[in-house]
């Protein structure tokens, strides 16, 4: 149960929601719900009708280096539960709504069913199976503009082992756009800090003519994840 706490001396609220501890809830479980009702960016996101926080993670990556334009062909690898395709079908005018753009295309991609986005084709698909690259270009009609994931491998508790499950989904998707990629794309995925990205970094900067790593403001500040936006891919 959430309550407001009122804050002393002053007869004002602090307004942070502070939660009771239940039974059988683990802390962890009860310091992790605290942060979400209390998260700006989850806030913001229910407000503006986005799936998930995650959202503006992707919009903030857009503003600044700009691969979500309108006529781009889109693949959002592990897309549920689709916040990032919410972002690509308006920047990439798949709907057609920005009159005088060109019209983008969009395919999403999940181990599980995703409740449809108007603007994106979705399908159940393991990116990792044998000629899924075969698959996706063919569901989008050619190669792909941009290639993006925020795919997290599922935590053991073991902090290490997470960071090495995540890495190795990452160049995996790496790979895989690769192979899908047209010639000047661009990938974008998340990584996690803590060495085990050099090799995959030093990858991505002979493909790529241009390799970032940068942690965008809707990336909370505890988390060790940052983001690697690579442009110009050189085929």
């Amino acid at each position: 149960m959430a309550e407001e706490k009122k804050s002393s001396g002053r007869g004002q609220r602090d307004l942070r929601v502070r939660v009771k501890t239940a039974k059988g809830r683990r802390l962890s479980s009860t310091l992790w719900l605290e942060r979400q009702l209390n998260d700006p960016y989850v806030q913001k996101a229910q407000k503006d009708g986005y799936r998930g926080r995650a959202a503006y993670k992707i919009l903030e990556l857009d503003d600044k280096y700009r691969f979500l334009v309108p006529g781009a062909r889109i693949v959002d690898l592990g897309c549920a539960p689709g916040g990032w395709l919410q972002v690509a079908v308006q920047r990439a005018n798949t709907l057609g709504e920005r009159k005088g753009k060109k019209q983008g295309t969009i395919l999403g991609v999940d181990l599980q069913e995703v409740d449809p986005i108007p603007g994106c084709e979705i399908h159940v698909l393991d990116f990792l199976e044998d000629d899924a690259d075969l698959q996706v270009k063919e569901w989008l009609g050619g190669k792909a503009d941009v290639v993006m994931s925020d795919m997290a491998a599922s935590a053991s508790g073991h902090k290490q082992t997470d960071h090495l499950r995540i890495m190795a989904l990452c160049e995996a998707a790496a790979y895989f756009a690769f192979d899908v990629l047209e010639e000047g794309g661009t990938f974008v995925a998340k990584v996690l800090a803590g060495g085990a990205e050099h090799t995959l970094m030093q990858t991505l900067k002979q493909k790529f003519t241009k390799v970032a790593n940068v942690k965008p403001p809707a990336s909370r500040s505890d988390s060790s994840e940052k983001f690697v936006v690579a442009t110009g891919f050189r085929g």
